[in-house]
């Protein structure tokens, strides 16, 4: 296969299909030095962690690329490209580092298509001693800049449109379902840490969204959000979700004012998912146990485990300090910005 094929099925770094695309790169570049110097002037040191880890991230449903590690004495280990570099950038905290950001080519197998690639530009950041509110200021003075760097206005994607200069929606999703779906999302999870299906496939009903055989109550959810929320989240103006169910918590700590919910939220813009930060977890105990419950899915669903990071939890029990981190998909962004039509047109040589 040649590499990157662009739409008339020749590879993108042929003269012609290289030529149609070299604006939106050129302006990549542009945004990219950007955001590096907004980032010097906040007081952010940039870092640089292996993209080989021993554990890629634990989230169930991300398929990994793996490989085996060789050993000039012959021993072998299996390593794994990160879909994330969160664990190395939080052992930084650990040790001592209080704002961190990176640039960071991460890998996440099986996905492909206009908004997804299998390797791709992540920006992530860190704040130690602040709440997720410094983070929503962060990212919605990224986006802007990101327009303004590019000459533009707006972010588009398609017929949608965003300005990111008008002061951003926060929305709340037990908000949004009730807005878009007439749903009181919490009461189906009466007990917050085991939502009840049955109670959201019946509150799904008037939506024509049913579970399929062996769905959890996180399926469902996640139908009822692809199929009537986030197409219509970030639409004239930026959306930052907050407040997720504590059940979808994933590295987030709970939230002190609700205990069903957690400190976590998820950026859109023009219907696009953009970002996802957290109020960061620091409870190696919970972090452990939310490991090994979501590898006990991932198990029955896929038929296998990832391995835990246990430098990663030793590095939590030792003391990750209050901190609030971001991951934000840097190519997605360069896409809104410069109204290309896909991923791979702001990919200097995309993946073949």
């Amino acid at each position: 296969m040649q590499a990157g094929p662009g739409v008339s099925g020749l590879p993108a770094w042929e003269p012609a299909q290289f030529a149609a695309r070299r604006s939106y790169l050129s302006t990549r570049a542009r945004i990219m030095r950007s955001f590096r110097d907004w980032f010097d002037h906040a007081g952010f040191t940039e870092v640089d962690t292996p993209a080989l880890q021993v554990s890629p991230g634990m989230e169930p449903h991300l398929k990994a690329f793996s490989t085996v590690l060789e050993t000039p004495e012959g021993d072998r280990y299996i390593r794994h490209l990160h879909t994330s570099p969160e664990f190395a950038m939080k052992k930084l905290l650990v040790a001592g580092m209080e704002r961190i950001y990176q640039l960071s080519h991460v890998f996440r197998n099986g996905e492909r298509g206009r908004t997804h690639s299998p390797e791709f530009t992540m920006l992530e950041w860190y704040r130690v001693g602040v709440g997720t509110e410094a983070l929503i200021g962060d990212a919605t003075a990224l986006l802007r800049l990101a327009c303004a760097t590019s000459g533009t206005e707006q972010l588009s994607f398609g017929d949608r449109r965003c300005d990111p200069f008008a002061p951003p929606e926060i929305l709340t999703v037990a908000d949004a379902f009730q807005r878009y779906c007439a749903i009181d999302l919490l009461a189906t999870a009466p007990n917050p840490a085991d939502p009840d299906l049955a109670l959201l496939a019946r509150a799904a009903r008037p939506l024509d969204i049913t579970p399929h055989a062996g769905d959890r109550w996180e399926d469902l959810f996640f139908r009822i959000m692809f199929e009537r929320i986030e197409p219509v989240l970030g639409e004239g103006r930026p959306t930052f979700l907050t407040d997720y169910p504590v059940s979808m918590a994933a590295l987030a700590q709970p939230s002190p004012n609700d205990p069903r919910l957690a400190e976590r939220f998820e950026l859109y813009a023009c219907g696009v998912e953009l970002a996802n930060g957290f109020g960061e977890l620091t409870d190696a105990a919970i972090q452990r146990q939310r490991f090994e419950a979501d590898m006990d899915l991932r198990e029955r669903l896929y038929g296998d485990r990832l391995p835990i990071d246990e430098d990663f939890l030793a590095a939590l029990a030792l003391g990750l300090p209050p901190s609030s981190g971001i991951a934000l998909g840097f190519d997605r962004l360069v896409m809104l910005a410069t109204g290309a039509p896909d991923v791979a047109s702001v990919l200097w040589v995309p993946v073949g």
